[in-house]
């Protein structure tokens, strides 16, 4: 695995593009997953997520400071003493973000937000876990997006295949 570089985005899909089942991504993920999903986020000066991602994935911890992009007001991790609510958009939270906890910013947003990032050709470099898992909802175009970049990577543990796509510098 890769150091970080920017933005980073971090999603998990069933083979169908499923981004969630009953509402979270725990019946989605694998251990082998969910091992690489732990270690990565340690690498980042911040994770930046959705307030239905912070409502629905357990988010009472995290190695480095959250932020959650929400319209409400109620804090929905109010146990994590690192995590922010913030009543912004997605770019203006990046911008903030960048300027109170550092430049390596790691996105682990939901299907639409991810989307929105990639075909704005904001994320540097996007990681993606496909599980065997068929069903679910909430669904993501993982063929779609890794199109967005310009190299990507695969490799397969216990029929989970990880991809690290990026845009390189021309």
């Amino acid at each position: 695995m890769m150091g970080p570089m920017g933005i980073s985005a971090s999603l998990v899909v069933g083979i169908e593009g499923a981004t969630a089942w009953s509402d979270n991504s725990a019946g989605i993920t694998t251990p082998a997953d969910r091992a690489d999903f732990l270690a990565r986020r340690k690498g980042y000066d911040c994770i930046i997520i959705g307030g239905n991602t912070a409502r629905s994935e357990p988010y009472s911890r995290t190695p480095v400071p959250l932020v959650i992009i929400s319209r409400r007001d109620i804090h929905p991790v109010p146990e994590n003493p690192q995590a922010h609510l913030w009543n912004v958009n997605i770019i203006d939270a990046i911008e903030s973000a960048r300027k109170l906890f550092g430049e390596e910013i790691l996105i682990e947003a939901g299907a639409s937000l991810v989307s929105e990032l990639v075909s704005q050709e904001l994320i540097d470099d996007l990681y993606l876990t496909i599980t065997p898992v068929v069903g679910g909802s909430h669904f993501f175009d993982w063929h779609a997006a890794l199109e967005n970049f310009n190299y990507c990577q695969m490799h397969e543990i216990d029929g989970t295949k990880f991809y690290h796509a990026r845009k390189l510098e021309s």
